[in-house]
């Protein structure tokens, strides 16, 4: 399935994905830093759900409290969730 996440304080503006039986594909940065947002796509894509937050939730960028790799990390697991619902 399908989803999009509007980010909250980072570069990049939204972030899509697909899940399929808890492994994240085809993700997207709408904005961000190019370099960083791509490599978050091709490094992760076919990771499981459990292995993006874990590696990814709480990383900051630059004093923000947040990053587009915790955002990806939040939007997944918000994701998943109501998936399994």
């Amino acid at each position: 399935m399908n989803y999009v996440y509007s980010t909250k304080g980072t570069c990049s503006v939204q972030i899509s994905f697909d899940i399929n039986d808890n492994i994240v594909t085809n993700i997207k940065f709408l904005g961000g830093c190019p370099g960083n947002t791509l490599a978050l796509s091709k490094v992760l894509d076919g990771q499981t759900v459990d292995f993006i937050v874990d590696k990814l939730m709480g990383n900051q960028c630059g004093g923000r409290g947040t990053s587009c790799a915790d955002q990806l990390a939040i939007a997944v697991k918000e994701a998943y969730e109501k998936e399994s619902k």
